[in-house]
C-alpha cells in the first residue's frame, strides 16, 4: 500500500540526502515526519473501509425504534426498561440522530435534479446543472444582468468563496433557473432573494 510506496521513496531520498542533492534533506524530513505517517495509516485505513462497501443493517431505524418502544411497553417494568423507553422517545434521539441515520442509508441527501428535456437542438450552447449548498454562508458571486441579452449572469466569482472553491460557476454563466425558479424577467435584486 501507501505506506510500502512511502518505506521505499524514504530509502531512495536518504542516499540522495547524503549526497545533498536540491533541498533533498527537506523532502526526506517532511516524508519522515510522525504527522505525515499517520495521516497516511488514516488514509489507507479508510481506503481499507471503503473497499469493503459498508452497508445499513436497516433502511428504516425511526421505524424499528417505534417497534421496539411498543415492544417494551408489554415488557415488565424494570428501572432499564423506563430509561430505554424514554431514551427511545426522546425528541433528540428519534428527529437527529435516526433521522440522519435514515437519510444516509436511504441515500436521500443529494438533491433531485430536474431531466434533462429530449429535444435540445444540435446548436443549442451547454447547459449545465449545478448545485451548491450554501449552510448559511454567502455564495461567494455576483450577479448582473446582461446590457444586450437582458439575460441574468454571473458577473463575478469572488475569490475562496464558496462558488470560487466548487469551481462549477464562472463570471459570464447565464443563470437560467434558481431552486427551481425561473429568473427569465426578474430583476438581478429578486434573484439574490432565491439565492
Amino acid at each position: 500500500g501507501v505506506s510500502h510506496v512511502l518505506t521505499l521513496a524514504l530509502q531512495e531520498l536518504s542516499l540522495l540526502c547524503k549526497r545533498d542533492v536540491n533541498g533533498v534533506g527537506v523532502l526526506y524530513d517532511l516524508l519522515r515526519s510522525r504527522w505525515l505517517q499517520a495521516l497516511l495509516k488514516i488514509y489507507e485505513c479508510l481506503q481499507h473501509y471503503l473497499g469493503k462497501r459498508p452497508a445499513p443493517v436497516t433502511l428504516q431505524a425511526r421505524a424499528l425504534s417505534r417497534e421496539v418502544v411498543e415492544l417494551l411497553r408489554e415488557a415488565p417494568q424494570s428501572g432499564e426498561i423506563k430509561e430505554l423507553r424514554r431514551l427511545l422517545r426522546s425528541a433528540h434521539f428519534k428527529a437527529a440522530l435516526l433521522s440522519a441515520h435514515d437519510a444516509v442509508a436511504q441515500k436521500d441527501f443529494e438533491p433531485i435534479l430536474p431531466p434533462l428535456p429530449d429535444n435540445i437542438p444540435e446548436n443549442e450552447e451547454a447547459m449545465r446543472i449545478v448545485c451548491l449548498v450554501k449552510n448559511n454562508q454567502p455564495l461567494g458571486a455576483t450577479i448582473k444582468r446582461h446590457e444586450i441579452t437582458g439575460d441574468i449572469t454571473v458577473a463575478r466569482v469572488i475569490h475562496g468563496g464558496l462558488a470560487d472553491r466548487s469551481g462549477l460557476l464562472y463570471a459570464g454563466d447565464k443563470l437560467v433557473e434558481v431552486n427551481g425558479v425561473p429568473v427569465e424577467g426578474l430583476e438581478p435584486e429578486q434573484v439574490i432573494n432565491i439565492l
